[in-house]
């Protein structure tokens, strides 16, 4: 029976071994300067069916503390069925309008952009900002520090500009706060790749020429994180460039949304997980291997589940008599690393003690989550679904 427990305890020591690695090293860095503000940026927003918002959004970037003439906004109005390109204009923002009912999504609007881009040359870098997006007006200045000190790709921190809308927004803060704030800062000390996060990302005109864009998944940041990370380029992280979009307050929006997300990461798992694995073995690439336990670790959820579940059967079993203290101890240890990496979050997500009082719901969250991906139908199509935006 210790046996058996120390093998069940086995992958949740292996993947909180990791959470705690980036938990020590989560401390704040000193940002990089920028020296010269010389390079232009042309701020790509993707968009489908966004009138609502997208003026606000392009209002947004105007405010960005960077030379005028050296950035543009083009919204890219992707098989929109509303006035999203004519208000887009409006507003200042060049437009692309792409109509396909074939290939939709937001990586073929995506790719439409990138093209432009490469085909006029005119910008050094490009940004990706979705289209309900306000953006601190440093961004670019973080972004230009990074690329004059070599990186080819640069991901701002990507957080919740709705926390106080419910309990399901201030967790989604808390969670943000753990899977950008925390790892990103971890893993740039590491000198490794922070991964793409979908908004907020920035690339080097250069990048995009090295690595073509193919990524059309339902999460195409992290199948396009991936293919950098092959062609040994890594993701910088810009943690005091700051990108806040609206979280889903309600459930049934909530619940189409999770569904998309947790069902894109685990076809990813399936399919780039153990080729990673092995590729970072072979080529000894620690920036591989790190991609690999991105995409290989579940969820923080279903890890603190998984942990109290084995805590409950560790001790269950020691009243029994069947395993020794020292193994019951060991089983404890997963779930202490997981209750320090929420608290490191809880502190980075500025939401103060109010964020205890939401982590008790994370429980029926988590089973939520769960039932979700239990009932999910197979063979889901990769199609653009907007997401219900908040009043």
């Amino acid at each position: 029976m210790n046996l058996i427990l120390v093998l069940l305890a086995a992958p949740l020591l292996l993947a909180t071994t990791y959470l705690f690695l980036l938990t020590v090293l989560s401390g704040r860095r000193s940002a990089p300067i920028c020296a010269q503000r010389d390079q232009k940026f042309l701020i790509i927003v993707p968009a489908h069916d966004e009138a609502a918002g997208i003026a606000r959004t392009v209002e947004s970037l105007k405010a960005l503390d960077w030379p005028a003439d050296q950035f543009r906004t083009l919204v890219v109005a992707d098989n929109c069925t509303d006035d999203t390109a004519s208000i887009a204009r409006e507003a200042g923002a060049q437009v692309l309008e792409r109509n396909d009912a074939n290939l939709r999504g937001k990586g073929y609007a995506l790719k439409l952009a990138y093209e432009h881009a490469l085909e006029e040359s005119w910008a050094d870098a490009v940004v990706v900002i979705d289209a309900d997006t306000d953006t601190s007006p440093l961004m670019l200045r973080a972004f230009a520090a990074r690329l004059e000190q070599g990186a080819g790709a640069v991901q701002a921190f990507y957080g919740v500009r709705n926390p106080m809308a419910s309990w399901r927004t201030r967790l989604s803060t808390i969670a943000l706060a753990i899977f950008h704030r925390l790892r990103g800062r971890g893993r740039e000390r590491l000198g490794l790749s922070s991964g793409l996060r979908g908004n907020g990302m920035c690339f080097a005109l250069e990048t995009l020429r090295k690595v073509p864009h193919r990524a059309f998944s339902l999460v195409e940041d992290l199948e396009y994180g991936i293919e950098l990370g092959r062609a040994g380029i890594r993701v910088w992280y810009a943690d005091e460039a700051e990108v806040l979009a609206d979280m889903v307050s309600g459930e049934k929006a909530a619940r189409s949304q999770r569904e998309r997300w947790e069902g894109g990461r685990l076809r990813m798992a399936q399919t780039h997980g153990p080729r990673l694995l092995a590729d970072a073995l072979r080529q000894r690439s620690a920036v591989l291997l790190d991609l690999a336990a991105d995409v290989l670790t579940p969820p923080l959820g279903y890890i603190g589940l998984g942990s109290l579940l084995l805590v409950l059967l560790a001790f269950g079993l020691l009243m029994l008599q069947l395993v020794s203290v020292v193994v019951a101890l060991i089983a404890v240890v997963p779930l202490l690393i997981v209750l320090l990496h929420v608290a490191r979050g809880v502190s980075l997500s500025g939401l103060g003690l109010r964020a205890w009082l939401d982590i008790a719901m994370a429980p029926f969250y988590v089973l939520w989550k769960l039932s979700l991906m239990l009932h999910r139908k197979a063979g889901k199509k990769d199609d653009w679904i907007r997401t219900q935006r908040e009043p």
